[in-house]
């Protein structure tokens, strides 16, 4: 499970950009199936990524923005009493292991379920020089570019699965988080830089920050040159993430278990790369947002011995809480009854999409949150309804995607579409009402510990006190 950070959807050859060069992650979706509509539950990193370990929403599972390491990861319990995806395939049977980027809190220290822990000791940075690790637990350090230490971490857990005879004859489960395609990009290799000098990035729209959508945090920059040079650096991070990822592929071939082994691909949420005017994601604006790069991640799944089928194209809407679901599905793990009940996962599982059978019904809404802000994507409409935080708010919005696919236009206050916001509103509300718990309720965050301080919320704060 290639589990990655910030790397949108349109970064990837497999996707139809013109010019990144990601032959790897192209190879897992031609020899399986890609989801053309896979969406983040929360466009930031740790409620993202929780969405996926625990295969619950954020206003469930309760952490509602990136984590900050040196002191607020230790300071609550987070996921501490969640049931994780590594604890249910742990319990039925597997040998499990995470190399990479966690961000759910406590990053040093292994979690429940996981035989081996490789992750930050502190927290991601740099991506090249002096590193960081955990060990188990144990504080390690290492120079030298990031990921490779991580691909050569995931390629020694497998080697040691198969080696063990006794562990050979059991299935395994390995996150490998890479960080790369996370801001800053400026310690990409030069070789991977250079591989984009001469590239015109026409697949990023021109487009100037539309008003609507509040303040951008990190607009494009003024200086074509400069703004060329972030682009290579992001490109590149993804290239560079690519040949990590072939590495590890070829060590599962060379184990000859590339065919029994499922690959997935994908990411914790999308980023901006220049779309709409603006870099990053979710909180690259105040207040939050929910742009379609910022909430589209690239997700591709093969498993030929498991009947997966090779180059298929896959347009039903997914998410990480389904991706949680359909895996334990397929490793015949999924919870029992009772242990459901208590997960309560809005998840679903598309493993008999990934096999080619179509089913009768798959639901149409995309529903998203971050904070005191949701989201309902549905029937080419995409409406996002803000909270109040502390005597805080801003305005609703409703967008209409076929007429207005980069959103530029804020219909909600237009009369003639009352039916549409009533019906997607109703809609919201019901799915919000099963899928949330009260102490975990984004619509709550005054009574929730922080995460950052950096929150969209809290910074919305600092705007209003300065003016």
């Amino acid at each position: 499970m290639f589990l990655t950070d910030d790397h949108g959807q349109w970064l990837q050859q497999s996707y139809g950009n013109s010019e990144v060069k990601t032959p790897n992650m192209e190879r897992i979706a031609r020899h399986g199936v890609l989801m053309t509509n896979a969406y983040t539950t929360c466009p930031v990193c740790s409620p993202a990524r929780a969405s996926f370990f625990t295969g619950r929403m954020p206003s469930q599972h309760g952490i509602h923005d990136w984590i900050e390491e040196t002191r607020q990861a230790y300071a609550y319990p987070w996921l501490k009493g969640q049931t994780l995806i590594s604890e249910l395939l742990k319990s039925a049977g597997y040998h499990t292991g995470l190399v990479g980027k966690w961000h759910c809190g406590e990053e040093r220290i292994p979690h429940p379920g996981f035989d081996t822990w490789f992750s930050f000791w502190v927290n991601q940075y740099p991506h090249a020089g002096r590193q960081n690790f955990s060990d188990n637990g144990k504080h390690i350090t290492a120079d030298g570019l990031q990921s490779p230490f991580f691909t050569e971490r995931a390629i020694q857990f497998l080697k040691s699965h198969y080696d063990d005879d006794k562990m050979a004859h059991e299935p395994f489960f390995l996150v490998v988080g890479y960080t790369d395609t996370h801001s800053p990009h400026t310690l990409m290799p030069d070789d991977m830089v250079a591989e984009y000098r001469d590239a015109t990035f026409r697949d990023i729209p021109r487009e100037k920050f539309s008003k609507v959508h509040g303040i951008p945090l990190c607009p494009v920059y003024d200086d074509p040159e400069k703004e060329d040079r972030r682009r290579q650096e992001y490109y590149a991070a993804a290239s560079t993430i690519d040949r990590e990822v072939g590495r590890v592929l070829e060590a599962l071939e060379s184990l000859g278990q590339m065919e029994n082994t499922i690959v997935v691909y994908t990411s914790d949420h999308g980023l901006n790369g220049g779309h709409h005017g603006m870099w990053e994601k979710g909180n690259g604006t105040i207040p939050q947002n929910f742009f379609e790069e910022s909430i589209r991640t690239p997700c591709a799944i093969a498993w030929p011995g498991g009947g997966v089928v090779s180059g298929l194209a896959s347009d039903i809407p997914v998410n990480h809480c389904d991706l949680f679901v359909t895996l334990l599905d397929a490793a015949g793990a999924l919870p029992d009854e009772q242990d459901a009940h208590r997960i309560n996962s809005p998840g679903c599982s598309y493993l008999p999409y990934l096999r080619g059978k179509s089913q009768s019904e798959w639901r149409d809404d995309v529903i998203c949150e971050y904070g005191n802000a949701r989201m309902i994507k549905n029937d080419g409409y995409k409406l996002i309804l803000r909270y109040p935080y502390r005597g805080v708010n801003f305005p609703n919005e409703l967008y209409d995607l076929k007429a207005d696919p980069r959103e530029t236009t804020n219909l909600y206050e237009e009369p003639r579409y009352g039916k549409v916001i009533r019906q997607m509103t109703e809609r919201l509300n019901s799915y919000f009402s099963k899928y949330s718990i009260p102490a975990h309720n984004g619509l709550h965050l005054e009574t929730q510990p922080m995460m950052t301080p950096d929150s969209p919320w809290l910074e919305a704060l600092k705007l209003k006190a300065n003016h």
